[in-house]
């Protein structure tokens, strides 16, 4: 642990304030914040002051210069990470980010090409299409951003050579361990989504469905304690309201479904191919075609209302209901149940599958296999819950 001694003693040289919480080692999890004290709830445990967060304002001017204009925050701010050599300020918070190794078994966008580990994107079919449809969606959104940024580098030909593989490790960096941060003027130049920074100490927070609060004001970010934590507990903060799907792509991992209330399981393989052309049309029209999901609890409004055209409800009707947001009683619920019960049967052997395809392969690390399996098993999970709370 001494690496992270030397951080926060970095740290708290530039006004950083660390509260009765420390960097541990959590088994089987890397590095997390842990409680040195007991803590009270609102306590405040964490102040980061403006000065130190690694910004825009930051970034080498020659670096600027040297990008084209409109350069993405973001890509600026991996170029800027790239460039640093043992020499920079920022060393010994460098020091304790994760290694390309790290990396590149944990997230989708890093992950090598089948029979060629040692490639980086574009990613391998024989792994990335087991993703489900949600985080497929969301690494092809990945993707193009990265393809856009690193088009950016390389345009700046003032600049020391930074490999693509060098680059995808810290673009990488920089989408996971940056905070929203907003002044006047990010507020009036730039998009929401690029309005990032980085701060030290802070980005060694875990990530839970709901954690200590995290703020920020003109002069600092502050976290406080959401609850009492004894001695010993590791403290969290919540990255947002995200499905596992989401967290596989973005950060490289998974949340047990009872320690995630916000995980959902996307229905659209499941009830699309069960729809006629016309009835296709019908959902269309009306905003309604895809776009379905349940969780724990629900199954969503977008679903039932599909179903209930399945159910045999006439246009006409079925338009009123929508147009009323009447659910049809509890004959056609039962109905709509019994229809979903199917789907979801059907395509909970469409999920076994998945999950014997992805036991059987060989290419890839094992975490890569492993996190898909996870998360099939816990879709699969999802839908027997639903399967059972609908079913006779």
């Amino acid at each position: 642990m001494e690496v992270y001694d030397e951080l926060l003693r970095w740290a708290q040289d530039r006004g950083v304030e660390l509260h009765g919480v420390a960097p541990r080692s959590i088994p089987g999890r890397g590095i997390g914040m842990v409680a040195t004290k007991p803590l009270k709830a609102n306590e405040r445990i964490l102040l980061v002051p403006t000065s130190a967060l690694r910004t825009i304002d930051t970034v080498r001017p020659k670096l600027k210069a040297a990008l084209p204009k409109g350069t993405k925050v973001h890509a600026t701010l991996a170029a800027d990470l790239a460039l640093d050599k043992p020499t920079s300020k920022y060393w010994p918070w460098n020091a304790v980010v994760p290694s390309r190794e790290s990396i590149t078994a944990s997230l989708p966008l890093a992950w090598p090409a089948a029979g060629d580990h040692s490639r980086l994107p574009p990613p391998p079919p024989l792994l990335t299409k087991y993703l489900p449809k949600p985080a497929l969606a969301l690494l092809h959104k990945q993707q193009s951003n990265f393809t856009r940024d690193w088009t950016a580098i390389q345009q700046a030909s003032s600049l020391p050579t930074i490999t693509r593989q060098e680059y995808l490790h810290f673009w990488l960096l920089t989408n996971t361990r940056t905070f929203y941060h907003e002044t006047r003027r990010t507020a009036a130049t730039l998009a929401r989504d690029d309005r990032m920074v980085l701060q030290p100490v802070a980005d060694l927070f875990n990530h839970a469905d709901a954690g200590c609060e995290v703020a920020f004001g003109a002069a600092s970010f502050t976290v406080t304690a959401d609850r009492a934590y004894a001695e010993g507990e590791e403290v969290y903060i919540c990255y947002g309201q995200h499905a596992n799907d989401f967290l596989l792509v973005e950060y490289g991992f998974v949340l047990p479904p009872a320690q995630n209330r916000w995980d959902e399981v996307c229905l659209d393989d499941a009830v699309l191919p069960e729809l006629s052309e016309r009835f296709r049309g019908v959902l269309e029209a009306k905003g309604f075609l895809g776009g379905y999901v349940l969780d724990a609890r629900t199954v969503c409004y977008r679903t039932q209302v599909a179903l209930r055209l399945l159910a045999g409800v006439p246009v006409g009707e079925w338009e009123r209901l929508v147009e009323e947001g009447e659910d049809g009683g509890k004959v056609l619920q039962g109905k709509v149940d019994g229809l979903l019960v199917r789907i979801l049967n059907k395509y909970r052997g469409t999920v076994e599958g998945t999950i014997r395809e992805l036991e059987g392969l060989e290419v890839g690390q094992p975490y890569q296999r492993e996190v898909l399996c996870t998360r099939w098993q816990q879709i699969r999970t999802l839908i027997d819950q639903t399967i059972e709370r609908l079913g006779p």
